[in-house]
């Protein structure tokens, strides 16, 4: 302890590149408070080292309590959205290329099951298929294939 005392501006930003790769590393940056408690950290460590603020405990705590507030205030809402962002972009999947003949009707219901890669997938199409037609994958969901008829 009473190293950690003696060198206070170098365990601070220990202590906050620890909580950093706590926060991204195991947590997979879903709480934001880790890191923001990790930043101020840094800048209160790096901010004793530069000589700005003494070297003491209370210095420690209330400017780690008060950054620690200032960035979750600044930053919380440009993560969140950032972190809200998807891409509705569709994926190509090992399915894409894969076409098979309907062994009975297909429609939106998905009441028909198709045995492939050792999963039984139920089949939806956004119009009614008849058993017979050639078909291929045109999107994966979970445990669906929506199906379309080849054009010949």
């Amino acid at each position: 302890m009473e190293f950690l005392l003696q060198n206070l501006a170098e365990s601070l930003m220990v202590l906050g590149v620890l909580a950093l790769i706590i926060e991204v590393a195991i947590l997979g940056f879903s709480t934001f408070v880790l890191f923001f408690f990790g930043l101020s950290l840094l800048i209160t460590g790096g901010l004793m080292t530069a000589g700005i603020l003494p070297d003491n405990g209370s210095t420690a705590f209330w400017s780690n309590a008060a950054l620690t507030a200032l960035l979750s205030l600044a930053l919380w809402k440009p993560l969140k959205i950032a972190q809200s962002k998807t891409d509705g972009k569709q994926v190509k999947t090992d399915f894409a290329d894969h076409s098979f003949v309907l062994e009975s009707d297909v429609d939106i219901k998905g009441e028909t099951l198709y045995q492939y890669s050792g999963i039984s997938w139920k089949l939806k199409s956004l119009q009614p298929l008849a058993k017979g037609s050639h078909v291929y994958i045109s999107k994966v969901e979970v445990g669906v294939l929506w199906v379309d008829v080849v054009a010949d």
